[in-house]
């Protein structure tokens, strides 16, 4: 158990009396979680390293449950955390302890499915995969597809801004959806876009996607459906390095072709999936390009043949066109499967989303390998190619004495380094707590202080999910002068403080 919340940045003075009689007249009884043992299942999100125990777990059934939950909070002076399916993997629906922990797992209907339109209307609870699944009769899908997707929901989505394998051609979450309502903290229900192609005022809902819950709860999102593509071809390419592979991704990109999905995996990811899914791996290959081409079949065929002469001019030695539905399905099933598996090969294991310039990826990879023998931990590399959003795997055992927090100080230094070449600190998977320090790395004081507005703009006594994203220039300080005590200055293009 790893607990991150520090006193100066957190604390609260709550009634807690005051606050449980509250909440009995609002929730019937099975609404209201306050056994340890019942509030135990919400101590962590996918980030199990941090835990905390909520004061109470409040499962509302309606909106004006909602509403009325955040009204009383926000009387008593409570915090709040919204949590949606806990997949999140940076601790950003981390329970507070002073605080209500917000469950919206009982919003799980998908209210429109307007096909001619191309737009379903869903509640925050219902699952990523299952918007996909209710759109296939009508020929559509939703786009952003997370490897978490069957369990992951739309509400945690749009939190995080999640992407997925196939974002590089259509987009993040952010570019998915239409419109959101949310509750703010006094209890007003805001609409914010629309279901038209624009909307007018300030771009709020660009501001509300990957916002962390600190804005406000999303109770309904509307996302938009696309067409299925006519043609999908999937290519499995080997590499005997990973720097060859890495380049071949900058190549096909610069080459002008968008694949609709480009995805890399190194040697242990590729034991390790090949092992759990049986999906055919080339084992002895340092690296794997998955490579899927969707739309026109004219205009595929083209492409195929054209990213078939690109992957070897850049040094692939063995590549597989998938020769049926069945065999693209199980290329992209050992990918989507590549986290589980890489967890039965470690105790345990830190998952790691940077992005950087695709054109440094080879630099990267090399520089990453450079510090897994630096630090002694092995490091499984799996991660969206085509968009540079990288998610090493740190292998680690959480039983031995200090091997976490190690583990998390070499996540830190990938974090910088992704910055130092012109990266951020994450793609898709946001802060939360996991990424605190590093956004001290990544942004000055005065831009700090422009996030710290925005999130006052909604949430003026800072109850929505606090002490998670944005860091107080005192937790900045504090964490330049411990670069300084064990020598690990950060770049010099990176912002000091």
């Amino acid at each position: 158990m790893h607990s991150v919340y520090r006193p100066e940045d957190t604390e609260f003075q709550v009634d807690q009396r005051a606050l449980l009689d509250g909440l009995r007249e609002l929730l019937p009884p099975e609404g209201l979680l306050v056994d340890e043992e019942a509030k135990r299942p919400y101590e962590c999100d996918g980030l199990a390293a941090y835990r905390e125990l909520p004061l109470v777990v409040a499962l509302p059934d309606t909106v004006e449950q909602v509403q009325d939950i955040l009204r009383l909070c926000s009387r008593l002076q409570v915090p709040v955390v919204a949590r949606g399916a806990g997949t999140s993997l940076s601790a950003g629906a981390l329970p507070h302890p002073q605080g209500v922990l917000l469950s919206l797992a009982r919003f799980n209907r998908i209210t429109e499915l307007d096909h001619s339109r191309r737009i379903a209307r869903v509640q925050p609870g219902v699952r990523n995969l299952a918007i996909s699944e209710a759109a296939a009769p009508y020929g559509l899908y939703y786009a952003p597809d997370p490897s978490s997707q069957i369990t992951c929901s739309i509400g945690g989505n749009v939190a995080e801004n999640a992407g997925g394998v196939h974002c590089l051609k259509y987009g993040l979450t952010v570019h998915n959806v239409l419109s959101v309502t949310l509750v703010t903290m006094d209890g007003e229900l805001m609409e914010i876009g629309s279901q038209a192609l624009d909307s007018p005022g300030y771009d709020l809902l660009a501001a509300v996607m990957g916002s962390e819950g600190m804005l406000g709860v999303v109770v309904e999102v509307t996302v938009k459906l696309l067409p299925q593509p006519q043609t999908k071809e999937v290519l499995l390419a080997a590499f005997p390095d990973v720097e060859s592979a890495g380049n071949a991704v900058a190549g096909i990109i610069a080459a002008g072709i968008i694949p609709g999905g480009l995805e890399m995996m190194d040697n242990p990811a590729i034991r390790a999936a090949e092992d759990f899914v049986h999906a055919d791996y080339p084992v002895d290959a340092a690296a794997i390009l998955i490579c899927e081409l969707d739309g026109h079949p004219d205009e595929i065929e083209a492409q195929l043949q054209r990213v078939n002469e690109l992957l070897q001019g850049y040094g692939a030695n063995q590549l597989q066109i998938a020769r049926d539905d069945a065999e693209k399905a199980r290329f992209w099933a050992g990918r989507k499967a590549a986290f589980p598996a890489v967890g039965r090969i470690s105790p345990d294991y830190y998952c790691i989303d940077g992005t950087i310039p695709r054109k440094r990826l080879a630099e990267v990879l090399r520089r990453m390998d450079d510090l897994s023998q630096e630090y002694g931990l092995r490091i499984a590399n799996v991660f969206h190619a085509g968009d540079g959003n990288l998610h090493p795997l740190i292998l680690y055992d959480g039983n031995k004495p200090g091997e976490f927090e190690r583990t998390e100080e070499l996540g830190g230094r990938i974090l910088e380094l992704c910055v130092e070449v012109g990266g951020t600190v994450t793609g898709e998977h946001g802060v939360g707590m996991e990424k605190i320090n590093q956004m001290c790395v990544q942004f000055q004081p005065d831009e700090l202080e422009q996030f710290r507005a925005l999130k006052s703009a909604f949430d003026p006594q800072g109850l929505l999910n606090p002490g998670k994203a944005i860091p107080t220039l005192h937790r900045c300080a504090e964490f330049g002068a411990m670069h300084v005590h064990h020598g690990q200055l950060p770049h010099p293009d990176i912002p000091r403080f």
